[in-house]
């Protein structure tokens, strides 16, 4: 199974997640200091079921990447997606 994660800042310094698989919420929680900590957070609560992960950020897919890789770099993940997301919406 793959499962998105969604990211969103709604205050400085305060973010949130859900996990969804298929659109349907498996878990979330908010009050998390940095991206990372909420990818972090998100793959400690995963089923052993899901091989993949889909990160969103501020509703711009960052990328699908394999749990293993996830759970090993999510602060290079968590960077590609606060940079990607940042030049999308310069764009726009």
């Amino acid at each position: 199974m793959i499962v998105r994660i969604e990211i969103d800042q709604y205050e400085p310094g305060t973010y949130e997640y859900r996990v969804t698989d298929h659109g349907e919420m498996l878990f979330g929680d908010a009050g998390l200091s940095s991206v990372v900590e909420t990818i972090v957070s998100a793959v400690e609560g995963l089923a052993p079921s899901v091989v993949g992960v889909e990160i969103w950020y501020r509703g711009i897919v960052s990328g699908t990447y394999p749990l293993s890789v996830v759970a090993m770099s999510s602060d290079q993940i968590a960077e590609h997606a606060v940079n990607t997301a940042a030049a999308i919406e310069e764009v726009m």
